[in-house]
């Protein structure tokens, strides 16, 4: 399996995310697939199992065919960059489902260093997007996510399929009417491929609606210009307490999901 090399600043220090650009104007970001806490494990009184059951694992493998792609190595529990930058570090239970992430109120030093990772991957996401912009006119970003359905343990029944498609689409940032070429044609190439053997569960602003700060920042960013949707992958393609990968579904779904990147190209060349 090829990875990516992180990102290298001038000062040779990795910048926390992988940028890869390529001749396309989708853009394909995992900004939660990321374990890297640093030196702030040891303020830190969650356990890495736990800790990881509420990140993103793998999402990077879903867009591993797309031609430009971010990937972000730093835990969502040392700063989520997809909440806003005041709400981005989990001080309270509240905020991370009930876990207590600190031992203590993480330092100053760690809030201004997390804020400081927040306003530089914001920063390098619109320089990325206003590129793209400049070439292509308009683009499309797939905000890829993953989210949990067996809540109360291991050997719990799994939420209801009727809440909880096999991927849900959330689009209730943007101009839905301005985007509905490019959402349409996203969900019907998704709905028409199978997953071992059954038709994909897809399902728009179910368990989710993409209220994320990454949409959110697209569409305020770029509103004419830029269609971020947000996809949330229900972890049918793992152990979600073990961790433990089902390589034959993950392939599955990284197949379906690179196959709405020509259909998404199309759509924006429609709308020119």
């Amino acid at each position: 399996m090829t990875k990516l090399a992180p990102t290298i600043e001038p000062d040779g220090i990795p910048a926390g995310w992988t940028v890869k650009l390529g001749e396309s104007p989708v853009i394909g970001t995992a900004i939660h697939s990321g374990t890297d806490v640093g030196s702030c494990r040891s303020s830190m009184c969650l356990t890495d199992p736990d800790r990881r059951r509420e990140e993103d694992p793998f999402t990077e493998r879903f867009i591993a065919d797309f031609p430009s792609r971010i990937i972000v190595h730093r835990s969502r529990f040392q700063v989520d960059l997809n909440r806003a930058r005041e709400a981005a570090i989990y001080l309270s239970p509240e905020q991370s489902w009930g876990l207590k992430v600190w031992r203590d109120l993480p330092s100053v030093d760690i809030v201004a260093e997390s804020h400081s990772f927040h306003d530089a991957y914001y920063g390098e996401l619109k320089r990325v997007l206003t590129d793209i912009e400049k070439r292509y006119g308009r683009f499309v970003l797939v905000d890829v996510h993953s989210y949990n359905h067996r809540r109360d343990g291991p050997g719990s029944m799994p939420t209801s399929q009727n809440s909880a498609p096999d991927i849900n689409i959330g689009t209730s940032s943007m101009d839905r009417e301005r985007w509905a070429p490019i959402v349409d044609a996203f969900i019907d190439v998704l709905r028409s491929r199978r997953l071992n053997g059954q038709a994909i569960d897809v399902r728009e602003n179910v368990s989710f609606q993409g209220k994320g700060e990454q949409t959110r920042f697209v569409h305020a960013n770029f509103p004419n210009t830029g269609c971020a949707i947000a996809v949330e992958f229900k972890k049918i393609f793992m152990d979600e307490w073990s961790g433990e990968p089902d390589w034959a579904t993950i392939e599955q779904l990284r197949a379906a999901l690179a196959s709405t990147v020509p259909a998404l190209e199309a759509a924006l060349r429609g709308m020119e």
